[in-house]
């Protein structure tokens, strides 16, 4: 990865390097801390997202229990505040349900707009990019 946090082949939704999403807890579809995807991604993890409770608890509802750690699995758990490469589809059904959470534009990947709106993701973005 660049050492300014961009990966130049992948390009975000606003047309730009895709920036790191998070190192710490380290994700991704690919645990290089950016939502790069390829075709094996079937979730299409390409949504960096920062985690609320209200999300956290959807997905929990939903089977999907991001905050229990793994440690087999080299998964922390996650907490209000973390950054992490959500499904586009998961991130879809949050909005429909009135608890997406916010997204940080530069860090999602391009590959999103398949199945979410730009301008919904804009009308979340945690950042001004």
């Amino acid at each position: 990865m660049p050492r300014d946090g961009e990966d130049r082949r992948a390009r975000n939704v606003l047309g730009g390097p895709l920036r790191a999403c998070s190192h710490d807890p380290l994700t991704g579809w690919f645990r290089d801390g950016c939502c790069n995807t390829d075709e094996r991604d079937l979730g299409l993890h390409t949504v960096c997202a920062v985690m609320t409770e209200a999300f956290l608890a959807f997905s929990r509802s939903r089977g999907n229990d991001l905050v229990t750690p793994r440690p087999e699995l080299g998964f922390p758990g996650l907490k209000p505040g973390d950054r992490w490469c959500l499904c586009a589809a998961r991130w879809q059904e949050a909005l429909e349900a009135g608890c997406a959470p916010r997204v940080v534009l530069a860090a999602t990947h391009v590959d999103t707009l398949a199945v979410c709106s730009l301008a919904d993701l804009k009308a979340h973005a945690a950042d001004q990019a």
